[in-house]
């Protein structure tokens, strides 16, 4: 059952939904950009709904009561069995949106546009979707209230960062899963699902590697397992002093290694994946690769993480690894494309 709402104004929120993702994430502009109708749609609002979600997780200046409030009530509009307002959801959110908003907060300030194309959707899509969503949602209150006292996430072990990552990853692993997978064989489609959390944990570990200073200065959010850190005598509240960037070093390269053991079940992923319903092979291949491009550089370099805050696949290799995929490649490139990003920029 759709919204009723009229074709025009659809079409106007889903183009702003199509600009909102190039404003809150290179990756998954580059995913959306490279996928046909219905698919881009579909990940484009899926994605949206998470970033809602995932804003608020991240936001050091609410207070974790609040945020675990608010991602409850979040929760509720997604649930079609509540008669949850979204106006009363835009009453609570609305006085923690910063003045000078910037483009993930400019999300949450449209949270009814969004919310209103994605009920536009087909009810087959929609409901696919609705599950996986709400169990990220669910799970991000569930961390800001288990760490409310600390006032920001301090994850205490490996398990619990992995947990934090199905949370954050898995569950949008599931969700793009669920959409590819309509209409492949049984056998492929339990290949995909088997293989689905290391494709999402892989890229989460990643990010959570490379984003160690961001992660704590702008978010209070530290995911580097305290039990690492204690092992190399780092306290959780001093990861990024600078006395201690040698030995949190130590705990990236763990963190990265960590990443590295989901290689393998990502790539076979990508060989299953089908391209239909307007989905397309390089729209994962892509992020994966820039993954394992981004392994790279923190195996090479995961001082300047603490050092700097940023390490990244230079742009030039970006722009070389999107031209690989302007024609149409075999999957069994992949395996070339990976060997070769793991040991050296795709641009050299």
């Amino acid at each position: 059952m759709t919204s009723g709402q009229p074709e025009y104004e659809t079409d106007a929120d889903l183009e702003w939904c199509y600009d909102a993702v190039h404003g809150v994430s290179r990756t998954f502009s580059i995913t959306i950009d490279r996928l046909e109708e219905p698919m881009a749609r579909h990940i484009c609002l899926g994605y949206l709904l998470c970033r809602v979600a995932d804003t608020i997780e991240d936001a050091g200046h609410i207070p974790p009561e609040t945020q675990t409030e608010l991602l409850v009530e979040y929760d509720r509009l997604l649930d079609p069995e509540t008669d949850a307002s979204v106006s009363a959801f835009m009453d609570e959110v609305e006085p923690w949106i910063p003045d000078d908003p910037n483009d993930d907060w400019k999300v949450v300030a449209e949270t009814p546009r969004v919310l209103r194309t994605f009920e536009s959707l087909d009810e087959e899509p929609r409901e696919i979707m609705r599950e996986p969503v709400r169990e990220l949602v669910d799970g991000m209150a569930m961390f800001t209230d288990r760490y409310a006292d600390e006032g920001g996430l301090r994850l205490q072990t490996l398990e619990e960062l992995e947990e934090y990552c199905w949370y954050a990853a898995g569950t949008v692993g599931t969700l793009i899963t669920g959409l590819v997978a309509r209409g492949a064989s049984e056998e492929r489609a339990r290949e995909m699902r088997d293989n689905a959390r290391s494709f999402a944990l892989l890229l989460q570990l990643v990010n959570i590697a490379k984003d160690v200073e961001n992660d704590y200065h702008e978010e209070n959010n530290v995911y580097l397992p305290a039990e690492w850190l204690e092992e190399e005598n780092v306290p959780v509240d001093a990861v990024t002093d600078e006395e201690n960037h040698g030995a949190v070093t130590n705990v990236i390269q763990r963190v990265t290694s960590r990443a590295e053991t989901y290689v393998d079940d990502a790539h076979r992923y990508l060989e299953v994946v089908p391209e239909r319903h307007g989905n397309r092979l390089s729209a994962w291949a892509i992020p994966y690769l820039l993954a394992v491009g981004t392994m790279r550089e923190l195996r090479e370099r995961p001082e300047d993480v603490v050092q700097e805050g940023d390490v990244k696949v230079p742009r030039a290799e970006v722009y070389a690894l999107i031209q690989q995929f302007e024609d149409d490649i075999s999957r069994s490139r992949l395996e070339d494309l990976r060997q070769k990003m793991a040991e050296e920029p795709l641009h050299r």
